[in-house]
């Protein structure tokens, strides 16, 4: 199945993105969640690789053996730190050969202990060339891209950040997956931005349910996605997990719902190898309007 037409459908698609665990005892749990997470029907599974590619192998072994489980098409994160072209299309290589069918092609954060992105001798500098390489070189392979409906924490505004987003879209992207977000008015207005100038690809919103305020606000302050007033004191009064685990939730679930009654093509969950939070936020929904 092409990406592109994952999103053909009426129905709202989901997809779920996984990280490559450390431990054993993290990949079986990781397996449980996979099984469970499959009685939601996605499409598709995606899975992310460390800093600098530290982990690039073991996400090709995750991603094997998510499609032996699920027998769903799998998508490789794919950045441009740390590599070389020659090392980029390696990586391709492998990932076709194992049966990879898609790609999130991103440029990647600077690594751990560095201010800004540096370009790698023989290597890329932006997404949009990373695309480009893709689709020239292996075709076959599906590519989607990131958006940022907050902008990017490094654009001088959204108007630069949204050129940025066409090059990579006029590169070869078949997909935009967006950050994460907790209020879907910026999604909506970033969708809006994206279709005035010509972005005419699916825009796929990517939803994290925080379960834990303090690393929420972690992240959040990492990719500038601002969380609602409201939400924020509905945490401020929590006085255990589980009172955090269940706002969060909740609030991811009251998006999904809006999202797709609002004609989304589809949602992406960042679920952090974690199945409770998406089988409860998800539980009973429709995916159609």
């Amino acid at each position: 199945m092409s990406l592109s037409s994952v999103y053909a459908s009426s129905e709202c698609a989901i997809s779920f993105e996984l990280f490559p665990p450390k431990t054993e005892a993290g990949l079986e749990k990781l397996c449980q969640s996979i099984d469970r997470l499959m009685g939601f029907g996605p499409k598709f599974m995606t899975c992310t690789y460390g800093a600098g590619g530290s982990s690039q192998a073991m996400t090709l072994d995750v991603l094997r053996k998510v499609k032996q489980i699920s027998g769903l098409p799998v998508a490789s994160h794919l950045t441009c730190v740390g590599s070389t072209v020659d090392e980029l299309c390696e990586y391709l290589s492998q990932a076709c050969e194992i049966g990879i069918d898609y790609i999130v092609a991103l440029r990647g954060d600077p690594p751990k202990g560095s201010e800004s992105f540096e370009v790698t001798a023989g290597g890329l500098r932006y997404a949009n060339e990373l695309v480009e390489l893709i689709h020239q070189r292996f075709g076959q392979l599906g590519i989607a891209v990131a958006g940022y409906p907050e902008v990017h924490q490094e654009a001088p505004d959204a108007k630069a950040d949204l050129a940025n987003l066409k090059r990579k879209v006029d590169a070869g992207a078949d997909v935009i997956i967006t950050q994460l977000f907790y209020d879907n008015a910026d999604f909506y207005r970033f969708r809006d931005d994206c279709q005035a100038i010509g972005i005419d690809v699916p825009i796929v919103p990517g939803i994290l349910p925080v379960t834990n305020f303090a690393q929420a606000k972690r992240i959040a302050t990492m990719c500038k996605s601002a969380i609602p007033a409201g939400l924020e004191k509905a945490f401020g009064g929590c006085s255990c997990g589980e009172e955090e685990f269940e706002i969060g939730v909740e609030h991811a679930r009251h998006q999904t719902i809006d999202l797709i009654e609002n004609g989304v093509p589809g949602i992406h969950y960042y679920v952090l190898n974690k199945s409770d939070a998406a089988e409860k936020m998800l539980d009973g929904l429709s995916m159609s309007v």
